[in-house]
């Protein structure tokens, strides 16, 4: 038996460490008008704000075709690979892991097992860096157990905040008196994931507030899990500086917990906007050494 483990691109996990722990990716796709690029192919994350905010409406995304995911499973058994274990994004918000359901029922001679991580970004990632580190020193059903239960929210968790409502509002998402008066009044919302579905965790006025109610919050989860080798990552949406100056400030006040930085690209982005900020973090133990 030989197993490859795949994700796609909203993962956002850096070059090095996805080759460092042998881990492919499936590109999801960014449309301005009639033109699709594969996110961190085609376009630059950095491209893709400068167009976002040059533009009116929103860019368009998309799923991987069934097709790409194909080709990439056939590529794989040719290596040699017998099975692929598969993460992608949450299927409550994505057609992307139905599409892979698709394809693996299209290929012959590989096993495909697709994991809905029921999450985004970074944090889904954790998931498919435990797999690769651990699948040549447990069974393929023992690493398939470990990541079904590595995804319940009291292993592995995530918050968001949005900084600004326009792509909420430009998305259909808020009406345009609902965006007016939250800015005017600075409602910062925090979203988590429940049953797959991104849905509001609170509404908070002024970011520096809406940071200090997570904090408040990763506190109570810290100490619940204190002992276990807990890994966090901060997320940002084009604000390196103000991700930085969060992460050190954990950092200091979580000195037993390591942090990471990683940040929203283009797909993700689309919906949260510029300036948004996430963390994320695993009770699993994983390496994100690069």
């Amino acid at each position: 038996m030989k197993i490859a483990i795949v994700v796609d691109s909203t993962a956002y996990l850096p070059e090095a460490l996805l080759k460092k722990n042998d881990i492919y990716t499936i590109p999801l796709n960014i449309v301005f008008g009639e033109s699709s690029y594969r996110e961190g192919i085609d376009i630059s994350t950095e491209e893709f704000f400068k167009r976002m905010n040059e533009s009116d409406s929103l860019p368009g995304t998309s799923q991987p075709s069934i097709g790409d995911y194909i080709l990439l499973l056939e590529s794989l058994r040719r290596e040699g690979y017998t099975d692929v274990i598969s993460f992608h994004l949450s299927a409550g918000i994505s057609g992307t892991y139905q599409s892979a359901v698709s394809a693996g029922e299209s290929v012959e001679g590989i096993n495909l097992h697709v994991i809905d991580t029921e999450i985004a970004c970074y944090v889904q990632g954790f998931m498919a860096l435990y797999a690769a580190q651990n699948k040549d020193k447990k069974p393929l059903e023992d690493i398939l157990t470990d990541v079904n239960e590595m995804k319940k929210k009291e292993h592995t968790d995530a918050f968001f905040i949005v900084d600004t409502l326009n792509n909420l509002q430009k998305g259909g998402r808020l009406t345009n008196a609902q965006a007016l008066i939250g800015s005017m009044l600075k409602v910062k919302p925090v979203l988590t994931f429940e049953d797959g579905k991104i849905v509001p965790y609170e509404k908070i006025r002024t970011m520096k507030k809406a940071v200090r109610k997570v904090e408040a919050d990763l506190e109570t989860v810290f100490e619940k899990h204190k002992g276990k080798k807990i890994t966090a990552v901060v997320i940002h949406s084009n604000a390196p500086e103000r991700a930085a100056e969060w992460q050190k400030h954990l950092e200091e006040k979580f000195p037993d917990v390591l942090f990471r930085q990683s940040y929203f690209g283009p797909v993700i982005a689309t919906h949260l906007g510029e300036g948004a900020l996430g963390i994320g973090y695993t009770t699993y133990d994983i390496d994100t050494a690069e």
